[in-house]
């Protein structure tokens, strides 16, 4: 198969990448829930016809992993495949996803009969069903109390949408009209991009948009591997924990071992899988490697299927990052944060001039829910933390880091939508790391409760195990939820894994997400850095001379 010229190729290129970014638009702009439609919890992409992934809009690393093993999983179904069908799963284990919120859809393109490739989108649907509103609370011990498990089928054909799967979805969730609402967003999303994917191959001709794709792949696979040649060989170990929950705190280890252009991963020494929902299913795992090697090896890689072929993952069975199922696993977010966070660390000994230290590498997904005015709501919000410091800069403050890309979710919309009020929200002084370059600041948010009842879940790390800092900076601060904070019935809660807390009209729920890791020794900072810290407020003048040595008169 002959390539076309580099410009041909190019723009081939660039058309896949933005028929992806349009499908994202269409599919935020025409959803109902404000997870998908303002914090934009959702991704989309292009396959060809092998199921290779070619094109995806820059949502969020973790959704890799779930719509390549959907087309995975299509692939090997017994499901007939037809002009005009489209599907959908949300199976962690059968389906290709990595846990029930998240609904994949993906629609096989055709022109004159001939399969010229795949429009697939995932999007977090803010109620699913399950044990807690919002199915998405971190101490469930079972798959089963996770939500409603939608096998891979059929959700639409040319005839229109199969009501059966939609209607059963609307039965399972507490807010069915926004579940009908996103799911057809979702369908109109995929439809926008088979439609553009065929005027592309119209436009350039079948075997020249393969040719240009193939290119693409391989110069991906390239890439990589001339990255790759200019780390040293060698066998690179790193290993962090996760927070206890129901036992001792759980071990993440990594090896990585480069040789040549090729890069192995073995998370032999991991820990067992965790009882409660904090286990990373295979594509979850795929995905986070995937990020972590591309943000330090060479960001500019396009993640597509060839970068993913030139790397090989191991993992013991049966471990938290790689689960028997009907392990829990709706927080696996938080686990894969980890895994980032041990992946860079291994790194940072074989180039340690290109890896930040820990940023506050956690979740922090809150819910709350409840009823007012005979109307049934759930708020879903994924709170921002620190960004690691830097080899040259601090750390950035207030920020979504790794596998997670999702906005917060504006006050103005969010006291809007919900009976909820927002006291405070702001940087938190002191949880950056103290170093050379400081650390990123965590957030504070108190969330104040106007109806007359409320329920609070979440799943969150990092309030037991702190960020660390590299080549001699401080650690993070950690994170913590507190009800009612300075009022009499202050009240911390256990752990960041919780579910069911009520909360009555008045109330206030404090989410403090951690700070992240400073780099370098703290006692080399620039004096007028620190002076400038002081006057903005990110640090204290306690801070200050018990970190720094620095007094206001230095």
């Amino acid at each position: 198969m002959n390539t076309p010229d580099p410009i041909t190729v190019q723009v081939i290129g660039a058309s896949l990448v933005t028929i992806a970014e349009e499908m994202g638009a269409v599919l935020r702009r025409a959803s109902y829930s404000t997870n998908i439609k303002e914090r934009s919890d959702c991704s989309t992409a292009l396959f060809d016809e092998r199921g290779r992934l070619v094109a995806q809009a820059e949502n969020m690393p973790i959704h890799m992993g779930s719509m390549t093993g959907l087309i995975d999983s299509l692939e090997a179904s017994a499901l007939t495949v037809r002009p005009g069908d489209v599907f959908i799963t949300n199976d962690p284990y059968h389906g290709g996803g990595t846990h029930l919120p998240d609904i994949t859809m993906v629609k096989p393109v055709f022109a004159d009969d001939e399969l010229i490739g795949y429009s697939a989108n995932i999007a977090h649907h803010s109620d699913i069903g399950g044990r807690v509103p919002g199915s998405n609370a971190g101490d469930s011990n079972s798959l089963f109390q996770e939500g409603l498990r939608i096998p891979l089928v059929r959700f639409a054909t040319a005839d229109g949408v199969e009501q059966a799967p939609l209607a059963f979805v609307e039965l399972n969730s507490r807010l069915p009209h926004e579940r009908r609402g996103d799911m057809l967003a979702q369908l109109a999303s995929v439809e926008i991009g088979e439609r553009q994917l065929r005027e592309v191959h119209r436009r350039y001709g079948r075997k020249t948009v393969r040719a240009a794709t193939a290119y693409l792949l391989e110069h991906s696979r390239k890439r990589l591997a001339a990255a790759l040649r200019e780390v040293p060989d060698g066998t690179y170990r790193f290993r962090d924990l996760m927070d206890p929950s129901e036992g001792p705190a759980t071990e993440i280890e990594v090896a990585i071992t480069i040789t040549g252009d090729r890069v192995a991963l073995d998370f032999a020494g991991t820990g067992p899988q965790s009882p409660v929902g904090i286990n990373v299913v295979r594509p979850a795992l795929e995905a986070t490697v995937y990020y972590a090697l591309k943000a330090v090896l060479d960001p500019g890689i396009p993640p597509n299927g060839g970068f993913f072929d030139a790397v090989e993952i191991t993992a013991p069975h049966g471990s938290i990052v790689n689960p028997v199922e009907p392990a829990p696993v709706t927080a696996r977010t938080d686990t894969c944060q980890r895994v980032a966070d041990v992946v860079l660390g291994a790194l940072a000994e074989a180039v340690p001039q290109r890896v930040p230290a820990a940023s506050h590498s956690t979740v922090t997904y809150v819910t709350f829910s409840g009823e007012c005015d005979g109307q049934f709501f759930v708020y879903p919000e994924v709170v921002a933390g620190g960004g690691g410091a830097r080899t040259t800069k601090d750390g950035l403050d207030a920020i979504q880091v790794h596998i997670t890309n999702s906005s917060n979710l504006p006050i103005e919309a969010l006291e809007q939508e919900y009976p909820l009020l927002v006291d405070t929200y702001e940087l938190i002084p002191d949880s950056g790391g103290a170093g050379t370059h400081r650390g990123g600041l965590g957030v504070r948010r108190d969330v104040r409760i106007l109806c007359d009842e409320a329920e609070f879940s979440a799943h969150a790390d990092r309030q037991a195990t702190r960020p660390w800092g590299l080549h001699g900076g401080g650690d993070g601060s950690l994170g913590r939820f507190v009800v009612n904070p300075g009022r009499d019935d202050e009240r911390p809660l256990p752990g960041g894994r919780v579910s069911g807390v009520r909360l009555r009209k008045g109330d206030v729920l404090r989410v403090e997400s951690p700070g992240s890791g400073g780099f370098g020794d703290p006692t080399l900072r620039d004096p007028e850095r620190l002076r400038e810290d002081l006057h903005n407020g990110r640090i204290t003048e306690q801070a200050a001379r018990d970190s720094y040595g620095f007094t206001s008169a230095d």
